[in-house]
C-alpha cells in the first residue's frame, strides 16, 4: 500500500498545502468556503450535498452498490446491542438522556465541541465517558468497539439528518482548531505527505482499485461498519492513515487527535449526518 502511495503522489502539485497557506489566518467558515469553490471547481458536475457520501460521489456503480447493501444493512445487530447500552440505566437508576442535552437526540453534529470549562475540545465519545463517570460508572475505552463503539454508533443515529454545526468561539477554539488544522496539512513520516495530499489534491484520484474520498463530508457518517458488521470509529481511521505514511500516530483521545477531529469536523459544517452507513 505504502508503494502505491508513493507512486500515485509523486511529482503531485502542492494545491492543497498553497490552499492551507493562503488562508492561515481565514476564519473556520472561510476555510470551508475555500474547499467548497476547490472542489467544485475540480468537480462541477457534483454537488457538493453528495460529498457526504464520501468516494461514492465520484462512484456511481459504487453508490448503488451502497444503496442496496442500506436496504437491509448487515450491522442491525450492533446497533441494537448500542441501543440496549443506551436505554439501560446506570446503578443509580438515571440513563445517558439524563445527562446529555435534549435527552442526547439532535446533538451528535455539535461534536467536537470546545470547552471553556476544560479548556480543552471534547468529542461525543468524551462527553459520553463524562455522563458515564458522573453517574458513577467505569469510563469506556475508546478503542473497545464493543462497547464505546456501540453506544455511539447507536447514539449518533439519534441525530440522522442534523445539519453538522461545530462551533469555534473565542481564542482558545480557535487555537485548537488551527492546531487540528497544522495538523491536517502537515507533511509526516517517511513518505512526507499530509492528509491533504490524498484528501484534497486527490479526491477523487484512484488509489489502487480505491477512489479517496473529499474532506468535505467525511465527519458527517463516523464510526462506520466496514465490510459489514466492523466498526472503526474516525480518529481509528487517522491512526491507520499516519501508519500508512510511516508515522507516528497520535494517542486515540489526545488533544492532537481531538484537535484534529475538531478541524475536520468543522469542514462538513452545513451538510446531514449519515449515522451507521456501510463501507467497503
Amino acid at each position: 500500500m505504502q508503494e502505491q502511495i508513493v507512486k500515485l503522489l509523486a511529482g503531485m502539485a502542492t494545491a492543497g498545502i498553497a490552499l492551507a497557506a493562503a488562508s492561515v489566518q481565514a476564519s473556520p467558515e472561510q476555510d470551508r468556503q475555500d474547499l467548497v469553490k476547490y472542489y467544485t471547481s475540480r468537480y462541477p458536475n457534483i454537488k457538493i450535498e453528495n460529498y457526504v457520501h464520501g468516494a461514492l460521489a465520484f462512484d456511481p456503480d459504487g453508490k448503488a452498490q451502497y444503496d442496496a447493501v442500506m436496504e437491509f444493512p448487515p450491522f442491525e445487530s450492533e446497533l441494537d446491542q448500542g441501543r440496549k447500552m443506551w436505554q439501560t440505566p446506570f446503578k443509580n437508576g438515571k440513563t445517558y438522556a439524563d445527562c446529555l442535552p435534549n435527552g442526547g437526540t439532535m446533538i451528535a453534529g455539535s461534536y467536537p465541541m470546545f470547552d471553556d470549562v476544560k479548556d480543552t475540545v471534547v468529542t461525543l465519545q468524551d462527553a459520553l465517558n463524562h455522563c458515564r463517570t458522573a453517574n458513577g460508572e467505569e469510563a469506556y475505552a475508546l478503542s473497545d468497539m464493543n462497547t464505546m463503539g456501540r453506544l455511539t454508533a447507536y447514539m449518533r443515529t439519534l441525530s440522522d439528518g442534523m445539519p453538522m454545526n461545530i462551533t469555534v468561539a473565542g481564542p482558545k477554539a480557535l487555537a485548537a482548531y488551527e492546531d487540528g488544522k497544522k495538523t491536517f496539512y502537515s507533511r509526516k513520516g517517511q513518505l512526507n505527505y499530509a492528509c491533504a495530499s490524498c484528501h484534497v489534491q486527490n479526491a477523487g484520484v484512484r488509489l489502487r482499485s480505491e477512489l479517496i474520498s473529499p474532506a468535505i463530508g467525511q465527519a458527517v457518517h463516523w464510526p462506520v461498519f466496514r465490510g459489514g458488521d466492523t466498526l472503526t470509529t474516525l480518529q481509528q481511521r487517522y491512526d491507520v492513515c499516519f501508519r500508512l505514511l510511516r508515522a507516528v500516530p497520535p494517542a486515540p483521545g489526545s488533544t492532537a487527535m481531538n484537535n484534529l477531529e475538531y478541524f475536520h469536523s468543522a469542514l462538513s459544517n452545513g451538510l446531514p449526518m449519515k449515522a451507521s452507513v456501510f463501507r467497503k
